[in-house]
């Protein structure tokens, strides 16, 4: 009976971290499908926040031309600039954690706190850097909706998953900034339980409006935004399941 008191004081994403992977994993891969299928979901949406407007220059007849209105709006830019800041303070921090514990307790540096913060850093490693920014973007060749000819740009528009686009660098399949978005919700669960109140909704507040402001200002479609944000915990989920079975510390009371 104490045992099992003690395993259910554990926080959720350590009790079953190989299920919560593999259910992660498989809503990625069906929520890809889906928009896959029906492309006619993301063009909506980026339809919604796409104001048609007058072309100022020489264009054939049916072509369209307008702006996504919040791209310029300055909120919505300063809000950015300050989100964009807030993974490196979160790198510093989880980089602070084991060399600190190093500094204190030397050869029995990896505490429960410090292989969590491995964790963290091993996610972000893999899943923004690896995945998203370095294959995903760079060959998935989907062009943002503000350069596909359905909201004026000049790049035909392709589903999400297809990499059969002619964007040639810095594409939208996935969003880079709602992978770190989702990164950071993931951090929320490495918190003490007496911060995750009082900083788990911020930080889930500023998760959700990281991707939603990619979507608004027409810098991806919504499959990106959601797909990139959900990727960051399908890594993270996955990670935590490897260094779960193999870390001591992870399981340590």
């Amino acid at each position: 009976m104490h045992e099992y008191a003690s395993a259910s004081k554990r926080s959720l994403p350590y009790s079953q971290p190989l299920f919560s992977f593999v259910a992660l994993f498989v809503i990625w891969w069906a929520l890809l499908l889906i928009f896959n299928r029906a492309p006619a979901i993301d063009i909506a949406v980026a339809r919604y926040f796409f104001s048609n407007g007058l072309c100022h220059r020489a264009k054939e007849i049916g072509d369209t031309c307008g702006v996504f209105a919040y791209d310029r709006n300055l909120l919505f830019v300063s809000l950015r600039s300050i989100t964009l800041i807030l993974p490196y303070v979160a790198v510093a921090v989880l980089i602070a954690i084991p060399l600190v514990s190093w500094r204190r307790l030397g050869s029995r540096w990896r505490t429960r706190e410090a292989e969590q913060s491995i964790v963290a850093l091993t996610s972000l490693a893999l899943g923004c850097g690896l995945i998203v920014n370095l294959f995903l973007k760079e060959f998935s060749g989907r062009p943002r909706p503000r350069d596909t000819d359905l909201f004026g740009g000049a790049l035909d528009f392709v589903q999400a998953g297809s990499f059969a686009g002619k964007c040639l660098q810095n594409c939208s399949f996935v969003s880079g900034e709602a992978s770190s978005g989702g990164w950071l919700l993931c951090l929320v669960f490495l918190l003490p339980p007496r911060w995750r109140l009082p900083l788990g909704i911020p930080l889930a507040i500023i998760s959700v409006a990281m991707p939603a402001m990619r979507v608004m200002t027409g810098a991806h479609y919504l499959s990106d935004a959601v797909l990139g944000w959900l990727l960051s915990l399908v890594i993270f989920a996955g990670v935590l399941a490897a260094f779960d079975a193999f870390s001591p510390a992870l399981r340590r009371k």
